[in-house]
């Protein structure tokens, strides 16, 4: 007996999430690209220039209504809490290891989890420098546009166009391994983010950071080994029932 397939009224498409954008104009351009191609649900992360923005709202035209739900958000975290699956786009090379997807990939993907009753973000960095690695951490993937080399850069806008366009045009049923995946019930960000707090309490109690120089480093690869795996619901309790377990007998 197989999962019954969600109903499409009851899908929720992903959410595009704007990090610290620099103009409002952008932020404006970036609501026209998605209701072009059917995406209503905009949020925008500590802008540069406040909230709420007319120029923002000038240069969305017909789509200001994505501006009027759309925050803004204090941090990341809060952005992308409620997200079972996220993708961060970025035209850089990474240390981090994640799965990295081309935009038309990732949009297939997002496809087969909305399609599984999951929600999914997108999120996209100021327009100067791109996202930071403390945001790449908190998704469960990178998006990576093949342009040219010799000049990666692209304006905030145009990749939200690009991300919506491939959405709009995924027709084709996921592939089989994704539904195998979509029977799972992920752990949404914020479970994810608390099962990191825990850890690193506990580990901090077992003195596992150290050096002090390279505390950083180390609690920043852990909390991407967490975002990158996927973890379900069941398996987040399990950790937290192990760490507990393991503390009790510490204490003993």
């Amino acid at each position: 007996m197989t999962d019954a397939p969600i109903p499409v009224a009851d899908q929720v498409p992903p959410v595009f999430v704007l990090v610290r954008p620099q103009m409002g104009e952008n932020i404006g351009a970036a609501a026209r690209a998605m209701l072009n191609f059917g995406l209503e649900r905009l949020r925008v992360v500590d802008p540069r220039d406040g909230w709420p923005s007319p120029k923002a709202v000038a240069m969305a035209s017909g789509a200001g209504r994505l501006l009027e739900t759309a925050g803004p958000y204090a941090d990341v975290q809060a952005a992308i809490g409620d997200c079972d699956y996220v993708f961060a786009t970025t035209a850089r090379g990474r240390e981090l290891t994640k799965p990295v997807f081309t935009p038309e990939g990732a949009m297939a993907e997002a496809r087969a989890l909305v399609a599984a009753g999951k929600k999914v973000g997108v999120m996209f960095g100021p327009e100067r420098a791109g996202l930071e690695n403390d945001d790449v951490v908190l998704a469960n993937a990178i998006v990576t546009v093949p342009v040219n080399p010799d000049f990666p850069s692209l304006n905030l806008a145009q990749c939200v166009l690009l991300m919506g366009y491939e959405w709009r045009r995924q027709t084709e049923a996921p592939a089989p391994v994704v539904m195998e995946f979509n029977r799972t019930d992920f752990a949404s960000r914020v479970e994810v983010e608390k099962l990191g707090d825990h850890f690193e309490e506990k580990l901090t109690d077992a003195g596992f950071f150290f050096p002090p120089a390279k505390v950083p480093g180390m609690k920043q690869s852990l909390r991407n080994m967490w975002a990158r795996l996927g973890l379900t619901k069941a398996e987040v309790a399990t950790f937290h029932g192990m760490l507990r377990q393991i503390a009790r007998r510490w204490n003993e």
